[in-house]
């Protein structure tokens, strides 16, 4: 992974080609892979007459355009789509109030009733970058004069996903925000968050045993919500992990903050696992307490939520973010730390490096 996910600009937008650079392209055996060249037509999707499809054959994305910016379904071929979907408000636009709708998304931090909800309910326009490579463009949202894009390049052969998030201020002033991506995720999952490497206390050795003095610093952080109960039955406290299951019969929403510094957080749903590739920068401020990664389930849905880091733009500059995606599917719905360790780090390890 890169160090940096984060950057403010001036002048046009730095072309997609250069993320991609950035992170590779990948075509590891452990992919699904396609010998097609990734397409991009428009299509309708679920009462939506005016939507994106990219395919390649191995992986589809759906992206809607009479709402927006919103990836609504990311698919392996003949797989389920990943994202939830609020049925009650696909197809619709034009609302008067915010609208979670399921999918992907782009807000700013940190989280304001007014600010972050601003709508994004009607039409969007796009920019084809190239093969599999468009570029997402909201109007510039009246109550704030951010304006937001996406964007978004799919592989040619496999379900990797490169996006780069960005927030414009159009505005007169500096103003202080984070990017923040948003992926609500279908119910019936376990989120998996990768944990820092353990390291003994150096005052509690066994006798020979050489003092690694990093044992005196934290290298781990969590962040805790008013309504975070620690002794919630979602979540599993582990040694190399914490998961995060969600429960259609949960009373009670919960979340869960983290200075994720091992680059990748996952989603095993039905023998489908969904990753999330995320940056962290030393040194750099990141909203919420130090959260570069967070995660919130209700009875619904679980989302999984990276940001940048926090900084004053601007006017007339932007800040860009960017993740990775990949979907692999065969994985044992096994959540144990031991299953992680046999079925799911390896693979991920594996596409991480490329």
């Amino acid at each position: 992974m890169p160090t940096t996910e984060y950057r403010i600009r001036r002048g046009p937008a730095l072309q997609l080609l250069a993320a991609v650079a950035c992170f590779g392209v990948v075509t590891a055996a452990s992919l699904t892979k396609s010998t097609m060249q990734a397409t991009i037509k428009t299509v309708p999707f679920k009462g939506w007459k005016n939507n994106l499809q990219i395919v390649n054959g191995a992986a589809e994305l759906i992206i809607t355009l009479d709402v927006g910016p919103r990836i609504i379904s990311y698919s392996l071929n003949g797989g389920p789509n990943m994202f939830k979907e609020f049925e009650e408000q696909i197809g619709k636009s034009g609302e008067s109030t915010w609208m979670i709708r399921g999918g992907h998304r782009l807000w700013h931090a940190p989280e304001d009733a007014k600010r972050t909800y601003a709508l994004d309910n009607s039409p969007i326009k796009y920019q084809q970058l190239g093969a599999g490579s468009v570029r997402l463009i909201q109007p510039i949202e009246s109550i704030t004069g951010i304006q937001k894009e996406i964007d978004i390049t799919l592989d040619s052969a496999t379900s990797h996903v490169v996006l780069v998030h960005r927030l414009r201020n159009t505005t007169k002033t500096a103003v202080e925000l984070a990017p923040w991506a948003l992926s609500v995720l279908a119910p019936g999952g376990t989120a998996i968050i990768p944990l820092p490497e353990k390291i003994a206390h150096p005052g509690s050795l066994a006798p020979g045993e050489k003092p690694d003095l990093r044992g005196f610093v934290p290298n781990q952080s969590l962040i805790l919500w008013p309504f975070t109960d620690l002794g919630d039955a979602r979540f599993r406290w582990g040694t190399r992990y914490i998961t995060l299951r969600q429960d259609a019969s949960a009373k009670k929403p919960t979340k869960l903050g983290v200075s994720l510094k091992t680059g990748w957080v996952a989603y095993i749903r039905e023998g489908y696992l969904f990753v999330k590739g995320i940056a962290y920068t030393e040194g750099r401020h990141y909203p919420d307490d130090g959260s570069n990664f967070e995660t919130f389930t209700n009875s619904e849905m679980l989302e999984v939520e990276s940001l940048g880091p926090l900084d004053r733009i601007a006017p007339g500059t932007a800040v860009e973010h960017r993740e990775q995606w990949w979907l692999l599917k065969g994985i044992p719905n096994d959540t144990s730390e031991a299953a992680i360790d046999a079925n799911i780090r390896p693979r991920v390890e594996a596409i991480m490096k490329r």
